[in-house]
């Protein structure tokens, strides 16, 4: 046990599931800004808070993203790997350190097109996967500076919201 409590059957299953919809919501409110989005965000303070129980909410949350844009071959085994990778590595973060966890969600973002060459690799050789990967540098540079604002301005008052609720609410 990772020194957070645990939430039992029922309520796991109603909060994670609210949860991962809060992910594919606003991830879809904010769709129209390439690569600005609050997935990574959420995630990291998800795990602060929630542990290794962030898993019951980014599963639901790459299912529904399939169900929604298609089961891609490249993107959606992508998100199937990477994204738990994420919600692994927040776990392992500091949760009172903002400085720290805004420069971990934007090297998360610097390196999410890298993350995905393993696959371009598979598909299409090794030139598919440098080709695919150096294209979304400038991609991969906006989600790196958005997830470092975004994590530096929010993670610390939704970390103490979503802990309050933990704790006198759930």
């Amino acid at each position: 046990m990772d020194g957070r409590r645990p939430l039992s059957g029922a309520r796991r299953v109603v909060l994670c599931g609210l949860m991962a919809a809060t992910l594919t919501v606003l991830k879809m409110a904010l769709s129209l800004l390439p690569n600005i989005e609050p997935v990574s965000l959420l995630i990291m303070v998800y795990a602060l808070v929630f542990g290794r129980q962030v898993f019951y909410i980014i599963v639901p949350f790459v299912v529904v993203e399939g169900l929604l844009y298609g089961f891609g071959p490249l993107w959606w085994p992508g998100y199937v790997y990477i994204w738990p990778l994420w919600g692994w590595i927040c776990t392992r973060l500091p949760a009172d350190r903002p400085v720290v966890l805004a420069v971990a969600g934007g090297i998360f973002g610097l390196s999410f097109g890298a993350l995905f060459a393993p696959l371009y690799w598979i598909s299409g050789g090794p030139w598919a996967a440098l080709t695919w990967w150096v294209a979304g540098i400038p991609f991969d540079v906006i989600h790196c500076v958005s997830n470092f604002i975004l994590v530096l301005a929010l993670q610390r008052p939704l970390y103490r919201v979503l802990s309050w609720l933990r704790d006198r609410v759930i």
